[in-house]
């Protein structure tokens, strides 16, 4: 490195084990949880690490020296820096806490530089302070400070645009609104297209998601879509996110979960009670869902957060930059399978027990992992909108039905 390069120190006191902050630093699953969107690695000497954000930067480099519970070297070149720059993260035992020390060295002078200078200093205090709550309480600050629009997604393609006659087909459309958020009280609508907010395009949910980053609630937007062929700008209130409490024990969390999938069951049924096969099997229109096909999506959909669960607790988190229980031939498949209105109501409630039963199954020790199971908690409780808008979505289908 040059003799000229510069240092920026870093220093914050975790109430976590030394042990703890080092598995931060050394394990994919865990390095995700407070950093980056993706994390790959090989924690060895010589081995690599490389990390994705949501908003298109990307870094890779190589481990250069791990000493266990104690110290953190490795090498970082991110996307458009002029050169390789080093960070070094010391950890140093407090009585069971832990005073931790990032240094990135090996920066640059000169204007090519300057965003990068930026970037080191904002970026690692607002991620160490965000490592500190997740070790502390478990809590994701990207996800607890981040606004919501107040919507529901749906898919959108090419197939979609054409019919919807929205002249791009790059964007998220929204399914729902919700009474009371940002979204419906400036008037968006289903089938809206947006492609912009604040500034930020949009081309798919990971844009969204950083878009929105960027603010807090209460923060004004403009946001840019298209209601069919027209494009239209609007300003809106962000809404503040709602955040469950976490239960504290595993049996109060069980518990929680088999309450919540006992209304979401107690709704469907109400609804589906006096529908016919022929009517569950109504497309409204070309590439929109009928009632089984919506079924059918909320059993992909519990059979992946199952599969996501046993990741977290084995710590061997897989990434999701898309919605896979979306995709229409997994639909068709199971359809298949369960082709009756019937079978696929059973086979859903099944699905939503199981998922309750792995809340209930948690290994005993796991709440001590206090950023998995928070993740775990937040996730199963975090969302009333999701189901509500599926069975809002059913019953537009089955209206459509009728009218036919």
């Amino acid at each position: 490195m040059s003799p000229n390069s510069q240092s920026y120190t870093f220093e914050k006191e975790i109430a976590a084990t030394p042990s703890l902050v080092y598995q931060a630093f050394i394990n994919s699953t865990h390095l995700r949880q407070w950093l980056s969107d993706i994390a790959i690695m090989d924690a060895k000497p010589g081995g690599h690490i490389y990390m994705v954000w949501n908003s298109g930067f990307y870094t890779a480099g190589e481990f250069v020296e791990l000493e266990p519970n104690k110290k953190v070297v490795f090498t970082w070149l991110g996307r458009g820096e002029p050169a390789q720059t080093k960070v070094e993260v010391n950890i140093f035992d407090k009585g069971g806490n832990t005073r931790l020390q990032l240094k990135h060295s090996g920066v640059g002078t000169g204007e090519e530089w300057k965003n990068v200078i930026s970037e080191i200093q904002s970026g690692w205090p607002s991620s160490l302070e965000n490592l500190t709550s997740l070790l502390e309480t478990g809590e994701d600050m990207r996800f607890t400070r981040r606004p919501m629009l107040g919507i529901g997604l749906n898919d959108f393609n090419e197939e979609i645009a054409q019919h919807l006659g929205v002249p791009v087909n790059q964007g998220v459309r929204i399914d729902n609104t919700i009474e009371g958020m940002g979204a419906h009280a400036a008037g968006l609508q289903s089938n809206d297209v947006i492609v912009e907010i604040g500034g930020s395009q949009i081309i798919n949910y990971s844009d969204l998601t950083t878009a929105l980053q960027k603010h807090r609630s209460g923060d004004q937007v403009e946001v840019q879509f298209y209601r069919g062929s027209e494009k239209k700008a609007i300003t809106m209130t962000l809404s503040g996110r709602p955040i469950p409490t976490i239960p504290a024990t595993i049996a109060d969390l069980a518990e929680q979960m088999r309450s919540r999938y006992a209304n979401i069951n107690r709704d469907m049924d109400g609804f589906l009670e006096n529908v016919s096969d022929e009517e569950a099997s109504y497309q409204p229109s070309p590439g929109e869902w009928s009632i089984k096909d919506v079924l059918a999506h909320l059993i992909h959909g519990e059979r992946g957060f199952q599969n996501y669960m046993g990741e977290v607790v084995g710590e061997r988190e897989s990434h999701y930059d898309e919605f896979p229980a979306n995709q229409q031939f997994r639909n068709e498949a199971t359809l298949a399978v369960y082709p009756t209105l019937s079978e696929l109501r059973q086979e859903l409630k099944r699905a939503f027990q199981e998922t309750a039963e792995l809340y209930a199954h948690l290994p005993e020790n796991f709440p001590a992992h206090k950023s998995g199971y928070w993740r775990l908690a937040y996730t199963g409780l975090e969302n009333p909108f999701h189901y509500q808008a599926h069975l809002e979505q059913m019953q537009a289908a089955l209206q459509a039905a009728r009218k036919k």
